[in-house]
């Protein structure tokens, strides 16, 4: 479940005859198929395995790092041990300066089952392993949300752009999910989904009743490029006061450190002066020692002049 697919040898067929959103697939027997009712029923109908299949999706806007190198089957990085972690970049592959323009998600399956589900991107290279590999057509966001929310993993569905995944990932925070659901739901919600996620991460933090839920939640809420921030800010800065918790409020302190100083500082000095946790002062005290900050050094002086 753990090995990385893909390694890069030769073309099989030329780019030109690609669809647009199709990556560059060599050693495989491609077949393009239009999707057909639910891709359950898809996947199913493509026999026991193993074979591989794959679909585009538009995806969230932004930078997600090397897509070619960096997501391995099932959502996991390569590990040295891994031969097949050399997948790379198809040739001529332009440099997207601004990120991937599309999501590709690709499956393994074996005795009827899905054994590894990855992302990647149109601008990759990839080596089926002389798999037969079904290209999907016409599958929705909708209809890709909806099957990706039964697998294991959290990150295909947090990347999608559009509303399906939003409300993928809030219904994988409910109370019945499993703790490491929630917290993966968490940090993919602060991380990739802007204003929306950060709805949702404020209802977490009230409500969720696991503290170490609610700490992925305060760690989540620092990852937010929701450019507005000030809803952010304030739901950290009330978590380090309100929280039944001291770890999940010691998270918060560390997660006002995580914010740039222009915007962490003040708070960290806000909470080292009227937090009533003594221990939460001293953790705010400790990493305002840590800034070289003018104002976190005029802060000390006033303190020992006390």
């Amino acid at each position: 479940m753990r090995i990385l697919l893909f390694l890069s040898l030769t073309l099989l067929s030329a780019a030109s005859a690609l669809p647009a959103q199709q990556p560059q697939i060599q050693n495989a027997r491609v077949e393009t198929r239009a999707l057909q009712g639910s891709l359950e029923a898809q996947l199913r109908q493509f026999g026991a395995g193993p074979y591989r299949a794959g679909y585009a999706e538009p995806i969230i806007p932004g930078r997600h790092g090397d897509m070619c190198r960096g997501h391995g089957d099932n959502g996991n990085n390569g590990n040295a041990g891994d031969s097949s972690s050399g997948q790379q970049h198809a040739a001529g592959s332009p440099v997207r300066l601004e990120g991937q323009t599309a999501l590709v998600v690709l499956v393994r399956v074996e005795n009827g089952v899905v054994d590894k589900l990855r992302i990647s991107s149109p601008d990759c290279l990839l080596d089926a392993g002389a798999l037969p590999f079904y290209w999907l057509t016409g599958v929705t966001p909708e209809a890709s949300v909806a099957w990706l929310k039964l697998q294991p993993d959290v990150l295909p569905p947090a990347l999608h752009a559009g509303a399906a995944a939003d409300s993928a990932l809030e219904d994988l925070t409910a109370a019945g999910q499993p703790d490491k659901t929630r917290e993966r739901a968490a940090f993919w919600l602060g991380s990739t989904r802007g204003a929306k996620g950060v709805v949702i991460l404020q209802r977490m933090l009230a409500g969720d009743p696991s503290p170490k839920v609610r700490e992925q939640v305060v760690f989540a809420l620092s990852q937010s490029k929701e450019p507005a921030g000030l809803t952010t800010l304030m739901l950290i800065q009330n978590a380090t006061a309100d929280d039944p918790e001291r770890f999940v409020k010691e998270q918060a302190v560390f997660a006002l450190k995580m914010l740039p100083e222009a915007q962490g500082v003040p708070l960290l000095i806000d909470v080292a002066k009227n937090n009533r946790d003594l221990a939460v002062r001293r953790k705010a005290l400790f990493w305002l020692g840590q800034s070289k900050d003018s104002r976190a050094l005029d802060f000390f002086a006033q303190v020992l002049r006390q």
